[in-house]
């Protein structure tokens, strides 16, 4: 699965409309001048909607569950704008997949 490169200016969303941003993890490999993401990044959601049966469960992480197969820095996978992965509530129930919205379209990787 090839795709461009997730740095920590994308732009990755929930279904539900909550914004996930990485926390930081490395900052050795940059692309448009920011650092890229990999699986070692935590990722939180803020902004999440989602009410089910109507109790709040928004999303609050996601769990990457596919990266790059042959890309890695410092030894983690980097992270795809074709990765998948999960959305997660506070006591870990999945909630759908993240969507990637914007993502730089210079590096491409496996």
């Amino acid at each position: 699965m090839a795709g461009s490169l997730l740095h920590v200016g994308a732009t990755v969303v929930c279904r539900h409309g909550g914004q996930a941003t990485p926390q930081p993890a490395q900052s050795r490999v940059a692309v448009a001048g920011q650092p890229v993401t990999t699986l070692a990044h935590l990722y939180t959601v803020a902004g999440c909607v989602f009410n089910m049966s109507g109790s709040p469960h928004p999303c609050t992480t996601v769990r990457w569950t596919t990266p790059a197969t042959r890309v890695q820095v410092n030894g983690s996978p980097v992270l795809l704008s074709g990765s998948t992965g999960i959305c997660q509530s506070g006591d870990q129930s999945p909630q759908g997949g993240p969507v990637t919205v914007v993502v730089q379209q210079r590096v491409v990787g496996l």
